[in-house]
């Protein structure tokens, strides 16, 4: 699968009615960017079903899950899901998977435990599937590209055998050399990166921190820090000034296009930009506007 080098992350769609998203995506797409990139969260809306919607709405660009959680729906229907959405849009549908965080877990009902052997064991299953080909034999199975959510080498090292490879969330510039080092040069690898466009350095920070304070008491997020190198003073007080500016690019242009490029110097394949929104601009779209001539251009 072939990814442009920059796509757009975008938490808004999962909670925005459709009449909001569609135009906003239609926009995203007019303005050139490659991939369209959205998380699901317990209570937001289906991941799948949400693909279909802002896929019918759009015409070129990939939609891409980021992830849909493996514990919301059994291996079978995530194949065949990703089936339909692949067969009705023209191959543009990119599924994401990922084991998700005890919180978003444990209260549907099952329990959080062993991430990695639980998605080894899921995509077997989606490999193994019944699917009914249309000549009505369960043989001759289209493959499902998928990308894995992974931090850690376990998981990182399991989306080079069993995917397309990794989607990564909330890292800095350190981990996409590390995670590229541990995949191989040939599997894909496209880390989210939140950006506020602020000239006014101190509300730009003020943003930042807030974005990232709800995941540094999510365990995997804190221990794949802690694996960095990060340590608990940089925890404190809702996020160092070093753990803020190295997750969150803010202030200027300039500075955003700088940690774009890192990224993709250290090995990423696209990054996903994550216009930080507010009650005004949800969707981030004065952000992706004014850096789309630029971020294309990379």
């Amino acid at each position: 699968m072939q990814l442009g080098r920059i796509g757009v992350w975008l938490p808004a769609v999962t909670v925005s009615p459709a009449a909001a998203t569609r135009p906003a995506i239609r926009e995203i797409e007019e303005l050139g960017y490659d991939t369209l990139w959205y998380p699901e969260g317990l209570g937001t809306r289906e991941s799948f079903t949400n693909a279909a919607v802002m896929l019918a709405a759009t015409d070129r660009i990939r939609i891409a899950s980021g992830i849909a959680n493996v514990w919301g729906r059994d291996a079978v229907n995530a194949a065949n899901a990703a089936r339909v959405l692949d067969d009705a849009f023209g191959g543009r549908f990119l599924l994401g998977l990922g084991v998700s965080h005890p919180r978003q877990v444990d209260p549907r009902g099952h329990t959080y435990a062993k991430p990695v052997a639980t998605m080894s064991a899921y995509l077997d299953a989606m490999d193994a599937d019944p699917y009914v080909s249309p000549d009505g034999s369960a043989s001759a199975r289209p493959p499902v590209p998928r990308v894995l959510a992974a931090l850690r080498a376990p998981m990182l090292r399991l989306a080079a055998e069993k995917a397309l490879g990794a989607h990564t969330y909330l890292v800095p510039v350190k981990h996409t050399r590390r995670a590229r080092e541990l995949l191989g040069p040939s599997p894909l690898l496209v880390p989210e990166q939140m950006v506020v466009l602020d000239a006014d350095p101190e509300a730009a920070r003020g943003r930042a921190q807030r974005a990232i304070s709800w995941y540094l008491d999510t365990p995997n997020y804190a221990e794949n820090l802690r694996w960095l190198g990060y340590d608990d003073s940089d925890f404190a007080g809702g996020g160092s000034d070093r753990l803020v500016a190295d997750l969150v690019a803010y202030g200027p242009e300039s500075v955003i296009l700088d940690r774009v490029r890192a990224h993709l110097g250290a090995g990423a394949t696209q990054v996903a930009v994550q216009p930080l929104g507010d009650d005004a601009d949800p969707f981030g779209l004065d952000t992706l506007r004014a850096l789309a001539p630029a971020l294309l251009a990379l």
